[in-house]
């Protein structure tokens, strides 16, 4: 399967790869970024306050994905059982076979059975310790990863499309096209973002959609210089006006020939618009303009590691977070940037040329 992947490759991809693939600080934090997403996906099934199966009284139950009435496990009240509730801890105890998460708490549990005032420390009941609210700090942590890099994953792949939209047009077109596109642009970037953020915060109830729709309104800034000069510098090739001298219409030359040569410059400021968008979304949070209060949040962890320097684990914890994540970003983004790189190219072809031997008849 890798032999027949790698075969319908052109060179220079499979170059590209090769390249990447020798970068081992880049190879190795692109698999523990993985592994890290990859779990952070599946964070109900490894920090929850339900049991994810659970037979009792001869049934099975799936409280990980049904709501089930605490009047079912001989509760007093038709509501959504609380599982930590002493009464039903002990009905379960005595009556049930359940298969519990591996961190029996949400990112929103309140632990109202600790024996230490909160912020507690580290101990076996919560590895992290536990925030002033009384939650679990490892809990917030892979919810608050989770959350981190599918904001940053939406809004870099919205920030690209309209960066390659804005930048192809202006570039591709020209003239006219081009100056006023630049001095709109030029006024747009001009614009305070985090002042609009916080005028606004005092009028709409922030949430994820809605930091993301604002964001996305400048974040593709940083984008449309690059993709505006590659379309600048290829409208003028011999292939695009053999193209324009066919009656190819102008959106499929900016399709199918000039788009392709233009992202290979684009693609390499991908892992840094991630990281850059990571770091505001934890900014509002910390400076409180940014996800609703209790969601879990990366920059509302660093607020209590500053608001509580008695509890010394939150601030640590949100800086090995944090840092971690920006950390395989960057190297990421390094490992790719050498890889577009010309000049690595062809050191990698010098090195290993690319030849394929032909079985014997």
């Amino acid at each position: 399967m890798a032999f027949a992947f790698s075969s319908k490759l052109s060179p220079i991809a499979r170059r590209r790869i090769e390249v990447f693939r020798r970068n081992r600080r880049a190879r190795v934090s692109l698999w523990i970024f993985l592994v890290l997403f990859a779990v952070s996906l599946g964070a109900e099934l490894i920090a929850n306050d339900k049991p994810l199966v659970m037979r009792y009284d001869g049934q099975w139950y799936v409280p990980l994905l049904v709501d089930y009435p605490e009047t079912e496990f001989g509760g007093f009240l038709p509501t959504r059982t609380d599982y930590h509730d002493p009464f039903i801890r002990e009905r379960l105890e005595e009556r049930a076979m359940a298969i519990w998460p591996l961190i029996p708490f949400s990112y929103q549990t309140l632990d109202m059975q600790m024996m230490r005032p909160s912020p507690s420390p580290p101990d076996p009941r919560h590895w992290l310790g536990t925030d002033d609210q009384g939650r679990d700090v490892l809990a917030r942590v892979i919810y608050g990863f989770r959350l981190s890099v599918a904001f940053a994953l939406v809004l870099t792949a919205g920030s690209l499309v309209m960066g390659v939209i804005i930048g192809g047009i202006q570039g591709y077109f020209g003239g006219k096209t081009d100056l006023i596109g630049q001095r709109l642009t030029e006024i747009w970037s001009g614009l305070p973002v985090l002042f609009l953020l916080i005028i606004l915060a005092s009028f709409v109830q922030p949430g994820f959609w809605w930091l993301l729709g604002i964001m996305l309104l400048f974040s593709w800034l940083g984008l449309v210089d690059v993709v505006r000069a590659e379309f600048l510098r290829a409208r003028n090739l011999e292939y695009v006006r053999a193209a324009k001298a066919m009656g190819l219409p102008s959106r499929l030359i900016m399709w199918r020939h000039v788009l392709p040569n233009a992202m290979v410059a684009t693609l390499t400021f991908i892992p840094f618009l991630f990281t850059g968008a990571i770091t505001t979304l934890t900014a509002l949070d910390f400076l409180g303009f940014g996800l609703p209060p209790g969601s879990p949040s990366l920059g509302e962890l660093v607020a209590q590691g500053k608001n509580n320097l008695h509890a010394p684990w939150l601030g640590i914890t949100a800086f090995v977070s944090l840092s971690l994540m920006l950390s395989l970003l960057v190297f990421i983004g390094e490992g790719l940037r050498d890889a577009f790189d010309p000049r690595h190219i062809q050191h990698a072809a010098s090195a290993t040329p690319l030849t394929r031997t032909q079985p014997n008849a």
